[in-house]
């Protein structure tokens, strides 16, 4: 098997951000702060991993295929936040605010799945 506490690590960033899109207290740049933050340990500490010790080709697979969907969404995640900082009316910021939550929650689903692999 593999270390699952660079991804539990990762899950609990997801969630600690999720939770910051929903304070009232919400600010943009802040926001993008703790974004970059995640990216870097993202960049850093899961992208630097080994592939799990396995002969099981199916495992390595899964693995593989989330690691690759969580970039994807993290880039998703990324257009996401630069559409909410162009957005000037409280409904559009509301709608992106849980677009990006909703994209949260995905990672974090993401990062569970590779944990119970």
């Amino acid at each position: 098997m593999f270390n699952n506490q660079p991804y539990q690590r990762f899950a609990d960033l997801l969630e600690d951000l999720r939770n910051y899109t929903t304070t009232a207290e919400f600010n943009a740049p802040e926001l993008q702060q703790q974004f970059l933050s995640l990216r870097e340990f993202y960049q850093q500490q899961i992208l630097s991993l080994a592939s799990p010790e396995s002969d099981n080709q199916e495992l390595l697979g899964k693995v593989n295929s989330y690691r690759t969907e969580i970039s994807k969404q993290l880039h998703l995640l990324e257009i996401d936040l630069m559409f909410l900082r162009g957005a000037r009316q409280n409904t559009t910021i509301q709608v992106r605010l849980r677009a990006i939550s909703d994209r949260l929650q995905t990672l974090i689903g993401y990062c569970h799945a590779i944990m119970e692999t």
